[in-house]
Order: structure tokens, then C-alpha cells, then sequence
């Protein structure tokens, strides 16, 4: 018992102590855990910075591209520029000259002493005598010229007067022209009825005259097979086998109209017959439901069936050909 008991406190003390082990070994586990966490953060960092800084460096390659093309258009463009700078001086000594010339124009022009200052008219003036005879004609066309415009303001009244009387008698008579119009509107309106009326009564006239000539064709027929008739009934001869034809179709539409009859009769019999007292209609076939009893001294009276009528069978139907009629087996004694 005491061994048992030794041993059983070895085996807890291992227990605590493996248990104490795997504590430390879980804590380690985590430490471990934490530090690749941390190590996959950080490596996640520097592969984002290092993305940047290859996009940076994209970036400044492309910058750096730019100023070599930039450089390599302005080696391009420096020949120009020289020959540039060249005209722009040409350039600018013409500017200044043409300052200068523009300066002494101006000086030139507002010196009051210079030559050339003023310029003289040519021609002669008139005298007095010249002069008031030119006033004189001037005066004649002036009154010639009233004149003609005295002249025209009349005729322009004139004009402006009958123009005026025009307009009211155009203003006046245009309730005229409206009914004319509406007149003429109804006599088209009526003209246009009456001749198609007219095309009407033309077409039914036509209409009625072939109709008249096929009567008449048909009432000559009539005529000449009526006149056949007559001379072979004046011969002896027998008629035609077409008046034959036609009396026994005429023999058997009376022979079917009595059929039709006849039928027409048997059926409101037979609806009379289906009908039931209780004012059923009906197509079902009437089946007895009372017998006489057959036995002496009593009256030949129905008497119903009541639960137990006798039972009738039904005919037998499209589906019987497929059934194998028996074999009736002789019977031995």
C-alpha cells in the first residue's frame, strides 16, 4: 500500500511537473506565434515600401526620359534659335529706325514754318456778276424741281384716293365672293351626288338588262322545249329522258320531304314519351318497374318490384372481340 502510494505521488509529481513543461512549451509556442506575426507585418511593410519606392523610381525614370527628349529637342532647336536671335536683332534696328522716322515726321508736321504746309486750290473765284447769275439758275432748277414734286404729291393722291375706293369695294364684295364660293361649293357637292347616283342607277340598269337578256334566253328555251314537247306528244313519240330525270327527282324530293315528316312526327312522339311525370326530360330507355303476379284468385294488378328488380344487362360492348368466347366442356356421367 505504501508503494502504491509512493508510486502514485511519483506519477503526480511527473504529472505537475510535464504539466508545468507544456505551459512553458505553450507559452514559448506563443512567444513564437507572436514574433511571426510580427515578422509577416513587418514583411508586409517593407514589400509596401518597396513598392513605392519601385513606382518612385518608375516615376523618376519617366521624368528622366522627359528631359532627355527635352534636351535632345532644344540641341535640335538651337541653329534656330541662333538664326532667331539674328532676325530678332535685324528686327529690332528696323523697330528703332522706323521710331525715329515716325518722330520727325511728327516733328515736320507740327512745325508751322516748314514747306509744304499748306496747299493751295486750284481754280479761279467768281465774280459778283458770276456769282448772282449761278444763284439765279440755281433758283430756276430749285422751282422746277418744286414744281415736278407739287406734281407728284397730286398724282400720288390721286393714286392713294382710288387706291382706297379699290380697297373698300374689295373689302365690300368679299362677303360676296364667300357665298359665291359657298354656292358654288353646294352645286359641286350636288353635281358630285347626282352622278354618282347616276353611275349607280347606270350600273343597276346593266345589271338589270343582262338579267332581262338571260330571262329571255331562258323563256326561248322554255319556247322551244315546250314546242318539242308538244310535237312529240302530236307524233306519239315518248318525251325526253331529261323530263324523265327531272320528275323522278321531283318523285323523290316529295318522297324525302314525307320521310322528314314522317320522322319529324315519330320524334315528338318519342319526346312525348320521354317525358316524366315530374317534367324530366328524358333519353334513357323506359324499364318496367312493376310486374302482373301470375297466381289464382288474385287481380291482375302491378305490383312494383320495390328493392330487388330484376337486374338487365348491358350490351356488350366494342371490347368483347378481344375476349376469347368459352369452351363449354361436355359434361360425363
Amino acid at each position: 500500500m505504501v508503494q502504491l502510494r509512493k508510486k502514485y505521488e511519483k506519477a503526480v509529481q511527473r504529472r505537475n511537473e510535464s504539466g508545468i513543461q507544456l505551459i512553458e512549451r505553450e507559452e514559448e509556442v506563443s512567444i513564437f506565434y507572436e514574433k511571426i506575426d510580427i515578422q509577416e507585418k513587418l514583411k508586409l511593410d517593407g514589400e509596401m515600401e518597396i513598392h513605392i519606392l519601385e513606382e518612385k523610381i518608375r516615376f523618376l525614370k519617366l521624368k528622366i526620359a522627359e528631359k532627355h527628349r527635352q534636351i535632345h529637342v532644344s540641341q535640335k532647336l538651337l541653329p534656330a534659335k541662333q538664326a532667331l536671335d539674328q532676325e530678332l536683332a535685324v528686327l529690332q534696328i528696323q523697330f528703332s529706325q522706323c521710331t525715329d522716322r515716325i518722330k520727325d515726321l511728327e516733328k515736320q508736321f507740327i512745325n508751322p514754318e516748314g514747306q509744304n504746309r499748306a496747299r493751295l486750290l486750284t481754280g479761279k473765284d467768281l465774280t459778283q456778276e458770276e456769282m448772282i447769275k449761278k444763284l439765279d439758275e440755281l433758283e430756276l432748277q430749285l422751282a422746277k424741281k418744286e414744281e415736278k414734286l407739287l406734281e407728284k404729291d397730286f398724282i400720288y393722291e390721286q393714286v392713294t384716293r382710288l387706291t382706297d375706293r379699290l380697297y373698300s369695294k374689295t373689302e365690300a364684295c368679299k362677303l360676296d365672293t364667300l357665298h359665291l364660293a359657298k354656292k358654288m361649293n353646294g352645286y359641286q357637292r350636288r353635281i358630285k351626288t347626282t352622278t354618282e347616283k347616276m353611275m349607280a342607277l347606270i350600273a343597276e340598269l346593266s345589271m338589270k338588262q343582262a338579267l332581262t337578256i338571260e330571262l329571255q334566253k331562258e323563256v326561248r328555251e322554255k319556247e322551244e322545249f315546250i314546242f318539242s314537247c308538244n310535237s312529240r306528244i302530236e307524233k306519239g313519240l315518248p318525251l325526253n329522258k331529261e323530263i324523265e330525270t327531272q320528275w323522278l327527282k321531283v318523285l323523290r324530293d316529295e318522297e324525302m320531304y314525307a320521310l322528314a315528316v314522317a320522322e319529324r312526327s315519330q320524334e315528338f312522339l318519342e319526346a312525348e314519351n320521354r317525358q316524366m311525370p315530374n317534367s324530366v326530360y328524358t333519353t334513357a330507355e323506359q324499364r318496367p318497374n312493376a310486374y302482373i303476379p301470375q297466381a289464382d284468385g288474385t287481380l291482375p294488378l302491378p305490383k312494383p318490384y320495390g328493392a330487388l328488380a330484376p337486374f338487365k344487362p348491358s350490351e356488350p360492348g366494342a371490347n368483347m372481340r378481344h375476349i376469347r368466347k368459352p369452351v363449354v366442356k361436355p359434361i360425363e356421367i
